[in-house]
Parts: structure tokens; sequence; C-alpha cells
């Protein structure tokens, strides 16, 4: 190591490329990589951060790989703990910290093991070649979107631009969550090969068409207005089913109502769960939107409830569809005779399709319920389909202001790749309201009972990412590949032309 520092910058030592060469296999820099790309992630933010965390990946191994996801995991998933402790669901006190533990293990090592395989892809193909590298961000992009829809997948590189750089964020209006994973590892990669020209152009660019995108999601000419009053319970969900909270909250929903029949809101809305099965809400002149449970044959269902005014059952409902394992599903659970850990347990996933068709004034809604937020290229495809807003409603007691603020962020992602306007509807937050830019309106106090009127837009213009969803990410896929195909074969025919 002195050999190399002992240069110094006057005798042209490169300190950037010295310090990843000799560090290279020792185990603290993935592991110190990864916890800082768990770091730049939200609720901080911060992508520039995130692209120095990054640069190292370039020259892993699996194994390093591995220590580096493993890191940005137990990072950036450590709200995971507020799920201690967990007596109250019948788990003895002895074993609810190992539990909880075990679960942010799991999440951990699913990111290790992920991370390592695409660590060793890139050292196949070789990392030095542009059409590589390429290939390898887009593939990681496009792997994230994939993610989404299954049950596991939370948080990634496509929501690091958040909140701290939204024109950067704007890119998602072209190419969702996916791009936009993919433009920062290139980024990374431009910075580990020191093509500072080309690193600044692509910086600006993105930047650049970034904020072109806000600036077209904040036309706003041919927009419906559109108001709601909304009710954050702020009900501890240990605690959520007892009478005296369920009260309380039958208390603040009749205060709603009243308050929406007096503003003239079109109707009031309640977050994730908030209406047992059966509830019936007691509201003659207002709409009510609730998120609730339903019964379908024998298989009961967490979903997003329309009573119209006057109507005590509900008229149109969406059905969860990507339900929380372990919480609210368990693989084999009948088998096992274990609803998981939740006391809303054994729930049945309903159709994919996020789109709730109600008559105006509301107007057709893109809806995510809890952690579908993840998913933005189905609530695109809601879009598509005729959604003029989003609503997403949750419940993420016990859970720390962390991940509110991480889930707040994946708000303004999907305003933006949508160029809708959000409401957020959170038992004890986020309650909010997001415009197509991802610009934040209004948003109640964190964990304090609420009711606020909430004014937001309806739009019908579509974003590019809207018409054509995943298709630019994968044909930029295919023709990188395509590339990368043309480069290899081209360096083994070199030396037989030499030879000759």
């Amino acid at each position: 190591m002195k050999h190399y520092l002992s240069g110094g910058l006057r005798n042209g030592a490169n300190l950037l490329k010295d310090w990843l060469i000799i560090v290279r296999w020792c185990g603290w820099l993935p592991i110190a990589a990864g916890a800082l790309a768990g770091y730049a992630l939200p609720p901080l933010g911060w992508p520039w951060l995130m692209w120095i965390a990054l640069l190292p990946l370039w020259r892993f191994g699996p194994g390093g790989g591995a220590l580096w996801g493993a890191a940005a995991v137990l990072v950036s998933h450590r709200w995971l703990l507020a799920l201690h402790p967990l007596t109250w669901l019948g788990v003895p006190a002895v074993l609810s910290l190992p539990l909880v533990l075990l679960l942010l293990l799991i999440c951990a090592a699913a990111a290790a093991l992920l991370v390592a395989m695409w660590c060793g892809l890139v050292q196949r193909l070789g990392p030095r070649h542009l059409y590589s590298a390429c290939f390898a961000a887009l593939l990681w992009g496009l792997m994230e979107v994939l993610l989404a829809k299954g049950p596991l997948f939370w948080l990634g590189l496509g929501a690091a631009a958040l909140p701290g750089d939204r024109p950067l964020a704007g890119l998602a209006a072209f190419g969702g969550a996916g791009f936009l994973a993919a433009v920062q590892l290139i980024i990374s990669w431009l910075l580990w090969r020191q093509a500072w020209p080309l690193l600044l152009f692509v910086v600006l660019a993105a930047h650049g068409f970034g904020a072109a995108a806000l600036a077209f999601n904040s036309d706003v000419d041919s927009s419906q207005k559109l108001q709601l009053e909304v009710v954050q319970p702020a009900l501890p969900t240990r605690e959520k089913f007892n009478w005296e909270m369920q009260q309380r909250q039958r208390y603040l929903l009749g205060d709603a109502i009243r308050e929406a029949e007096a503003d003239g809101s079109a109707a009031v809305v309640l977050p994730e769960g908030a209406l047992p099965e059966g509830e019936q809400p007691n509201s003659k002149n207002v709409a009510v939107i609730s998120g609730g449970f339903r019964r379908d044959g024998i298989e009961d269902r967490s979903s997003l409830l329309w009573f119209p005014a006057g109507n005590q059952k509900p008229k149109s409902w969406l059905d969860k569809h990507r339900l929380v394992p372990i919480g609210e599903w368990v693989p084999g659970g009948e088998w096992l005779q274990w609803s998981g850990l939740s006391a809303v347990g054994g729930l049945q996933p309903g159709s994919g399709s996020r789109l709730l068709d109600l008559p105006n004034p509301i107007g057709p809604i893109a809806g995510a319920i809890c952690y579908e937020l993840a998913d933005g290229s189905s609530l695109a495809t809601a879009v598509k389909e005729g959604a003029e807003w989003i609503l997403t409603v949750a419940n993420l007691d016990p859970y720390p202001l962390q991940l509110q603020q991480q889930f707040l962020a994946l708000a303004q992602l999907r305003a933006i790749e949508t160029g809708r306007w959000l409401l957020s509807v959170g038992n004890t937050g986020p309650t909010a309201v997001l415009d197509a830019t991802g610009k934040k309106w209004k948003e109640l106090e964190f964990q304090k009972p609420n009711i606020a009127t909430m004014k937001l837009k309806r739009r019908i213009k579509l974003t590019f990412y809207d018409q054509f969803n995943q298709l630019p990410l994968i044909s930029m896929l295919v023709i990188s590949a395509i590339g990368w195909l043309w480069f290899s074969r081209s360096l083994q025919r070199g030396p037989l032309l030499n030879h000759k």
C-alpha cells in the first residue's frame, strides 16, 4: 500500500483507481459500500451518495456483491426491528426478538444472493466495456421491476433519487423506476472508469430530460378538481381491534362525514383495514372510500371499499393483490395451521388489476393497498386503462418514521411515473397529497389522529411510461445484448486476422 501512496498526486498516482485495486479483497469495503447505499436510499434520498456506494460493485465478485447486498438491506430495512415485541400475537417473549431478527436476516440473505449473481455476471461479461455495463445496468433495472411484482421486494435503486433530486427522478416518466435504476448504475460505471466528459454529459442530460418530464407533468390545463375529506385515525395496531379504539375511529368518521357535508367534499377516505368485516359507515349524503375486509365465498380479502352516499354495503371494491408474506399470507399456511405474524393473517389475493372505476365526481382510480405501492408497472397499466388519479391506503404501524418516509418517496416516484396526482391515506401516516411532479402539497403530522380536507386534480394526459411501460427498457436491454455479442465476436476475430 505504501508503494502506491508514495507516488503522490505530483507523480501521477491515481488515488481512486489505486484505492479500488488495493482494497478490493478486503471484507470491510463491500460492507461499508453496501451500508452507504442503504443510508443513501430514502428517507435520505441522495443519489450522488448512491453513485459512490455503487462504484465498487463493478470490481466485486460474487462474494463482495453478497456482502454489499446484505449490508444495504440491513441498513435500509432496519425498520423491521419495530415489529418487536410480538407477544400481542401470541409469540412467547423469549422468541420475539430472535424471530424479528430472523425476518431481517432473510431479507438481507435474499439481497445478498441477487447482488452476488449480478456481480458474477458482470465479471463474466467484462466490466470494462460499455456494452456489458449497459446490459448489466438495464438487467438490474428490469429485475427491480419484476421483483416488485413478487412478495419480497420493497425498495431499490429506482427510488434512490427521492426526495433529494426530483429532476433526476423525472426520468421515471420515460422509463419508470427500472430505467432510473439503470441510469444511476451507468453513472457509477462512468465514475469508476473516470470517463469525466461523458460522465458530465450523462448527468446533465439525465437532469435535463427529467426536468422536461416534470414540466410536462405540471401542465394541468385539462385537469378536473377534486376535494376529499381524509381521516388519519392513528390507532396502535396492537390495540386496533379493542372496543375503545374502534369507538374512537367511529367518532372520527362521523366528524369527517359532517365536515365533508359542510365543505362539499366528494367523499370521505379512510386508511387500510379501517373497517372490520361487516362494519358499515353511517353516511347518508357523502360517499365513503375505505380500506377494509370483505368475504368472497369462504375467502377473506383486504380491500379498498366504495360506499356510495346512503349505502351501507360496498358497491365496488379493489382487492389487495400483493399480500405481505408471513404477515397476511403464509405459503402452505392452510396445512401448517398458521396464518402468519398478523392479526389479519390468512387472507387471499385478489385480481392483479389496480383500476377501480368509480363514477363522477370521484372518477376512475389507480389504487394501491400498502406495499403494492412498490409496483409502479401495475399502477401505470391502470392509468393507461383510464385512471385519472392514484389513491394509496396503508397501515404502517408499528413501524417508525423511516418507513413512512420511504413510503412517501415511493409515492412521489409513482406520481412522476404516471403523471397523476396521488393521495396517500395512512393509519398513522403518511397522509398527504402529491401533484403529478411529486411535489408535496399537504401532509398531516405523523402518529397524530386528524381529519383534513385534501384537494387534488384529475388528469387524462399519459406519460411515455404510461403508454409503453417496460417496452423501452426491454428494447434497450436487447440492443445492449446484441452490442455485447458483436463486440465479443470482434475481439475473437481480431487475433485471427492479425495472425493471417
